[in-house]
């Protein structure tokens, strides 16, 4: 608990500014499309549905409803490494399209950051030494990190974060409890 507030206390406010504007943009014409991987694909999933409770047009990315993205779309990238081929491809097909891209990693100077023109910096992810191998690749040859294993820290860090982004645009939109259960699944 104590380093997951640490790691909060330590993202750029400024970035954090940035991405709400990002969103809200959307609003009316354009798309928020998210993606990860593992466990961080978790977490974009679970910030979609946040999103979509307060009123966003969202999608995930590799669903069979998601349609084509677009100029004026916002993708959204959560990957603790930066390198993780699945969500970094969609990031660069997002950018060819002509949509923002919006990278939520432990590592700015990753592949991803280097695309993306917002980076949430987000600490917690920790590679071993010299290795650059992407998610799957590591999970194949069971490299983990020490004390909390496959990026815990970073996953748990960006859950809160993404969460206290839902309450701020809540509040920003005016919206309440009911507005969001409204939109809230009726079958489960």
């Amino acid at each position: 608990m104590d380093f997951i507030g640490e790691n909060l206390s330590e993202v750029d406010e400024e970035s954090t500014q940035r991405f709400i504007k990002s969103l809200l943009r959307t609003l009316g014409e354009g798309k928020i499309f998210v993606v990860g991987a593992g466990r961080s694909g978790l977490v974009a999933r679970a910030f979609a549905m946040r999103l979509m409770h307060i009123g966003f047009q969202v999608y995930v990315i590799g669903e069979t409803v998601t349609p084509s993205v677009g100029a004026g779309d916002l993708v959204i990238v959560v990957s603790g490494s930066g390198e993780t081929k699945f969500p970094l491809s969609a990031a660069q097909v997002a950018k060819d399209a002509g949509a923002s891209v919006v990278a939520v990693t432990s590592y700015p100077e990753s592949s991803l950051g280097k695309i993306s023109d917002l980076i949430v910096r987000i600490g917690g992810r920790v590679l071993p030494k010299d290795d650059s191998r992407d998610y799957f690749t590591r999970q194949i040859l069971g490299i983990h990190e020490p004390l909390t294993p496959l990026g815990t820290l970073f996953e748990l860090s960006a859950m809160v974060y993404l969460d206290a982004l839902i309450a701020e645009l809540v509040e920003l939109l005016g919206k309440s409890e009911e507005d969001l259960a409204r939109r809230h699944a009726s079958i489960e």
